[in-house]
């Protein structure tokens, strides 16, 4: 018996259930490829108008019914399924996809799957899944299990296979969540830790928040370039000797990466992808967007990724080509950091160097206003909800942090120059850090980042060039500043000088829902993830509405965290001799035994070398030395603040430079009012929890401060013994040997947090 006309036969078995069948028949026709849907119903509607004529019709569209029309192009689609699917598949995948609508009809105990969901393409997952959702109550509780492996598949495959991320995504996608997420991806391959971050979070969110705080959260329309696309623009622009770029040297790594950013930035991309990315220009329209890293490896449990990979700022305001050309050349830039020498560290330390690491791509509308000739955000900044550190004992760790900025989230999540975000300590928020209005004012935001739509470009610029007395909100954010104290701005001051504006961000914390629905949202997110989170955010404050508040949620990731393995507690018995450095300062819980090298960096030499040439060869030196102390024990001492990208303010290290150290000990010789902006909550900050790095500041000048000067001064410098080519940075940078120097005791660091005490100290072990 000819194929079709077997399946034919069996399929007038089932009258009723015909046109479900044809219909998953169709379905995976197209799924395996067999056939695109456009040329299967490009072929109906020919072989519909052939058959007209034949049947003596001259004019087919004008002369036939639209009834009688659709019914013929049914029955010649019925026609062609059956002849696609005998002659292209075999049939015992007919009679399975027969016994899957059966299933689906019959009441029965246990209703099997009749497909390997690990194995089935995709639109015969959405098909049966959507089936399953639909079921009534009683019905959807048999075949719960089978919805939720294809729930699971399915985020597998398109957003993330990090079990301890699909453990928590399974109990909140549903299928109409993973179509949405489909239509909005660009290419083939998974959407990538950052936009698989947002989306949970915003799920979780969604449907457990409290019904008068969940519309005040949303997420930015967004679109995802899947990971496999950067493959396809290897493939195009041909350097594939670079895939393999992990497993060479450090020093290689570094000297090749100018080369390939060279290669990457500006390259082509499959047509395909070109125009798809046209699309959503032209959807998204002259609103500024972000092209934002989102890699297969970003934002999971412990391996953050943070600041590794470039994102970039679009002001979006251009022709379509000009706004098209600088999109796929942000895009090409994120896929050169993949290769970048801190990346390559980061994966190393974290034993991720074996893992083929693939670049998403997640674009998204800036959350903001126009002002002028600029767009940003009226605040936008981080949250954790486990605050890492505290400055009084009245707050409370369990109710979260936040660093918040005025204008683009940038100056929250980098470690900047000269600048300073509002700390906030979501369980107390007006008890800050500083202690008068004469260090409010000190540390107080001084730069902004904005979009600068005339310009079509992202810029940073000081405060007082972009904020006015006319600003949206402004009383929200700012206080007149009367020399000796700080006044709120009650009213409208249209006389008020930028100048005497201070960005304190005191009456939204105080008057708005903005810290309440920031600790609600934090701690929402980590009962759901089961452990600690931190956000990325922006926050919308209308100056009409007292209260009114909207936050857009830009990014979620489980919270690096290091907990010490019980208290901590200093010693007691410790002679005044032996007693190296203390602080009483933002101080860690936990310990550093064993301490061999102390690598300082001398503050006063530092300021004194002679130009900043000088000063970043200093930051290559701490790298080197971080690589030939690589399974030592030492910590770093330094000047201001590390990481910094003005190196007049501290070594500009970055992680692949810092990450063998065992402590990153900051050195502030300061005025007393002097505070030095904590890293905490910035993406440096990150790299340093999740090296296993205790961030720590001392200030020899504060009261009860110990600070043995002799320590640092005094005895041999091994430096040039380590690194001889770098002996002529021994006047800066001086290397202690401290059971050589110290008659074979070494230094220990004990933290206690709960007490704000710190000590360095020489021990002697067995």
């Amino acid at each position: 018996m000819p194929k079709v006309l077997e399946l034919f036969l069996e399929i007038r078995q089932f009258p009723m259930l015909a046109e479900r069948i044809r219909a998953r028949m169709r379905l995976e026709l197209f799924a395996r490829g067999v056939v695109s849907e456009e040329a299967f119903e490009q072929e109906v509607r020919d072989k519909a108008i052939q058959s007209q004529k034949r049947e003596g019709l001259s004019d087919p569209l004008r002369e036939e019914p639209a009834d009688v029309w659709a019914e013929r192009l049914a029955r010649i689609r019925d026609y062609i399924t059956d002849f696609y699917f005998a002659y292209n598949l075999p049939h015992e995948q007919f009679r399975e996809l027969v016994r899957a609508v059966l299933a689906e009809r019959m009441p029965q105990q246990d209703v099997v799957l009749t497909f390997n969901p690990e194995l089935a393409p995709w639109d015969l997952l959405f098909a049966q899944g959507e089936t399953y959702e639909n079921f009534p109550p009683d019905k959807r509780r048999q075949v719960e299990h089978h919805l939720e492996e294809i729930v699971v598949v399915l985020i597998k495959t398109m957003i993330s296979d990090h079990l301890d991320f699909v453990s928590v995504a399974k109990e909140w996608f549903t299928i109409a969540d993973l179509k949405e997420i489909r239509r909005r991806r660009i290419g083939r391959g998974k959407i990538g830790g950052k936009a698989a971050g947002m989306l949970l979070a915003y799920k979780i969110w969604q449907a457990t928040a409290d019904p008068s705080l969940r519309d005040l959260v949303k997420i930015p329309r967004s679109y995802f370039i899947g990971a496999d696309v950067f493959y396809d623009f290897i493939s195009v622009n041909g350097p594939m000797y670079w895939i393999n770029q992990k497993y060479r040297s450090e020093e290689e790594i570094r000297a090749e990466y100018p080369e390939i950013q060279r290669a990457y930035v500006g390259g082509r991309f499959p047509e395909g992808i070109v125009q798809r990315l046209r699309d959503v220009l032209e959807e998204i329209g002259p609103t500024p967007i972000i092209v934002r890293s989102s890699s297969l490896l970003e934002d999971n449990f412990g391996t953050s990724f943070a600041g590794k990979y470039e994102s970039h700022f679009l002001a979006n305001q251009g022709t379509p080509e000009e706004n098209l050309r600088a999109l796929t050349t942000a895009i090409s830039r994120i896929y050169a950091s993949v290769y970048s020498p801190d990346a390559m560290a980061y994966r190393r330390r974290m034993k991720l160097i074996d893992y083929d690491e693939r670049m998403a791509i997640l674009l998204q509308e800036v959350q903001g206003i126009c002002y002028r000739r600029w767009y940003f955000p009226q605040m936008a900044g981080v949250g954790y909800s486990h605050n890492p550190y505290v400055w009084t004992p009245k707050i409370r760790r369990d109710e979260g942090f936040a660093r918040i900025v005025w204008g683009l989230g940038t100056r929250a999540v980098d470690q900047v120059a000269n600048d300073y975000p509002r700390l906030v300590a979501l369980s107390h928020p007006a008890l800050r850090p500083e202690a008068d209005a004469r260090a409010i004012k000190r540390y107080s935001q001084r730069f902004v980042d904005v979009i600068d739509l005339e310009a079509n470009a992202f810029n940073t610029l000081p405060v007082t060039d972009v904020i006015a007395a006319d600003y949206p909100g402004l009383r929200w954010l700012a206080v007149a500043d009367h020399g000796d104290y700080l006044q709120p701005l009650i009213t409208a001051q249209a006389d008020l000088a930028p100048p005497r504006l201070v960005l304190t961000f005191d009456t939204a914390l105080r008057e708005t829902k903005l810290v309440p629905l920031l600790r609600a949202l934090l701690q929402t997110l980590e009962r759901r993830y089961n452990y600690p989170v931190d956000v990325e955010f922006t926050a919308a404050l209308p100056d009409t509405a007292h209260s009114g508040v909207q936050v857009s949620l830009l990014q979620c990731r489980p919270q690096s965290l290091r907990y010490a393995e019980g208290p901590v507690r200093l010693p007691v018995h410790v002679s005044a001799d032996d007693k190296i450095f203390s602080t009483s300062r933002l101080v860690p819980d936990g310990t550093v035994e064993r301490i061999r090298y102390v690598v300082y960096v001398d503050p006063r030499a530092y300021a004194g070398a002679p130009d900043n040439v000088t000063r970043l060869e200093v930051a290559r030196v701490i790298g080197r030395l971080n690589r030939r102390l690589e399974g030592e024990t030492f910590v770093l001492l330094g000047p201001g603040r590390w990481g910094s990208g003005n190196v007049d303010l501290g070594v500009k290290v970055t992680y692949a430079d810092i990450y063998n150290t065992r402590a990153l000990i900051e050195v502030v010789f300061a005025d007393g009012d002097a505070l030095a902006e904590p890293s905490f909550g910035t993406h440096f900050f990150q790299d340093l929890v999740e090296a296993r790095i205790f961030p720590l500041a001392l200030f020899p000048n504060d009261s009860g401060a110990i600070f043995n000067a002799r320590f640092f001064d005094d005895g041999p410098n091994a430096l040039a013994e380590l690194l001889p080519a770098d002996a002529n940075c021994g006047r800066i940078v001086k290397v202690i040997d401290v059971p050589k120097a110290h008659e074979g005791r070494y230094l220990a660091l004990a933290m206690d947090g709960e007490r704000g005490e710190a000590l360095g100290y020489l021990k002697r072990y067995d």
